[in-house]
Order: C-alpha cells, then structure tokens, then sequence
C-alpha cells in the first residue's frame, strides 16, 4: 500500500466514523461502533436493493478487522510497503452507500469533516431556546420547489426533497443536509423564544443558505406531557456568486432513523413518497419560489 492510498482510506474511514458516530478520528471509535456502522451500512444496501432477503454487503466485523486493523493500525507501527492496498472494489460498495457514485468521487468531492466553526449564529444579548432546540434534535425529510429551471422535466409537476439531520455537539446544535449531486450542505441551528435560524453552507459550491421558522404556541405546546413537533415550516433562501439568488417556502416533515436515506431527489406530483398534506401546500409553485427580487 502506498502512503497516498493510506491517506485516501483514512479520510473514507474518518468519513464513516463522523457519518454514523459523529467522532472526528477513527481512533476514538470502539470495534462495538464499528460493528454499528457495518450494519448500518448493510441496512442501507438493503434499502437501495430491490430483491428481499439478501446477503449482506458487509461482514459485522469488516471494517474493525480488515479496515482499522489490519491497514490503519498496522500501517501505524510497520512500513506500508508491507501491507497490501484495500479491496478497492469494497471501497466503491461503500462509497456508494454513502451517496457517492464510486471511490474516486468519494475522494474527489466529500470533506472528511465540517468546519463548523467557520459559522456564526448568536445573538449575544439573547440566550437560546434549549428546550426548542432539545425538540429538533432528529432526522427529517425538507421539501420545496427549487427545480433548476434548465431540467428537462417539467418543474412545476415536481418537488425536491432533501435530508436533514439535527444533532447536539457540546454546546452547539449541528445540522447536515443533502444537496444535489451528492454534495453536502452544513451548518448550525439556535431559537429564540419561538423563532428558528438555520444558516448552512455548501461543501463543494460557494453557497449559503438560510432559513427563518416559527412554532406557533410554543410555551402552550412545549408542556404538554408527550408533545413532539413533527412538522415545521420555513422561509428559506439559497445565495451563490454563480446563480440568481433564490427565496422558498419549504416545510420540514420529521422521518424515523430507520427509514431516513440522505440524498436530495426530486418527486413527480403522484409519487408514493410525497405525502398528500406536503402536495397540496407546495403545488402552485409560483407561491412557493420567489424569484423577483
């Protein structure tokens, strides 16, 4: 194995322990979260097969056995040239997995890790919502109408969702989104008293997005015994130096873990994945894309 090729599986594995554990390093991850991330893997190699029952992609110790020991750690303590190259074939498996068409456009596009700190979100004078934002906390499914107005399908019989997942590090609520062609936007999210702020950015375009929400009733809502929010509407805009500025109304829809894929697609009018309430609010897309400025 050369160093490159050492390099090039490290920033993969990195990738993956950030992906499913949310740890920076693959050596701070245990052989049990290993274990995790395999079948997570397979799970979604299941989603994405169409056939039941299948074998899976992954043994539950592949990547702690054949990835972290046998290529990380021995190419830590004894010369490269005495270990041989990953199976590259697993390697574009699991990069397709992770939203990538193979290996080589996991390595020539993905970031191993998210300069979060890059972003600003505060209002120093004002002290956040924690219990608002301790309700966020989660996965969810985002749906609007940006269609790119040169696609050869018709934009207005369509309507884009996206993947988004909120999650807490330290003192700080995170928020990883998918974009199109596998890119990734990041970002932060705060409440004060009940207004939502999202502000993202795009790990392969010079772009930033925004987004402004509102829970209606919050302090009634927020103590009652069992109360979840499930759904939450935005204001959003989208900035780039190479494309219109853009203004949308899109709605936030949360997804159970198990049944939450990241990747954007877009969804014809009659698609089974488009639930009917989301359908008749975002239908008129001259309501819901503002592009005069």
């Amino acid at each position: 194995m050369t160093r490159e090729e050492f390099n090039n599986l490290e920033r993969l594995v990195n990738y993956i322990s950030w992906h499913f554990l949310k740890k920076s390093s693959w050596e701070h991850v245990s052989k049990a979260e290993w274990t995790y991330a395999a079948q997570e893997l397979n799970a979604i190699a299941a989603r994405k097969h169409s056939k039941k029952n299948i074998l899976p992609l992954l043994g539950d110790n592949y990547l702690y056995e054949h990835i972290i020991i046998k290529k990380l750690k021995a190419g830590n303590k004894q010369s490269l040239q005495s270990i041989s190259s990953p199976n590259f074939s697993k390697l574009n498996q699991i990069s397709f997995l992770l939203g990538y068409h193979n290996y080589i456009d996991f390595l020539n596009s993905a970031a191993t890790n998210h300069p979060f700190q890059e972003l600003k979100i505060n209002i120093p004078l004002a002290s956040p919502n924690r219990q608002l934002l301790d309700q966020l906390v989660g996965h969810w499914y985002c749906y609007n109408r940006n269609l790119s107005s040169e696609t050869s399908k018709k934009a207005e019989e369509r309507i884009m969702r996206s993947s988004l997942e909120i999650y807490k590090s330290g003192e700080e609520y995170l928020v990883e989104r998918s974009g199109r062609d596998n890119h990734i936007y990041y970002g932060k999210i705060t409440c004060f008293n009940n207004f939502i702020f999202i502000i993202l950015n795009s790990t392969t375009f010079i772009r930033q997005r925004h987004f402004i929400g509102k829970v209606n009733d919050m302090e009634d809502k927020l103590h009652r015994n069992g109360y979840k929010i499930d759904e939450l509407n935005f204001v959003s805009t989208c900035v780039s130096f190479n494309e219109e500025p853009i203004a949308l109304y899109e709605i936030f829809h949360r997804i159970k873990p198990k049944e939450f894929q990241r990747q954007s697609i877009d969804l014809p009018f009659d698609s089974p994945l488009l639930p009917q309430r989301i359908l008749e609010q975002l239908k008129d897309s001259e309501q819901n894309r503002i592009t005069q400025h």
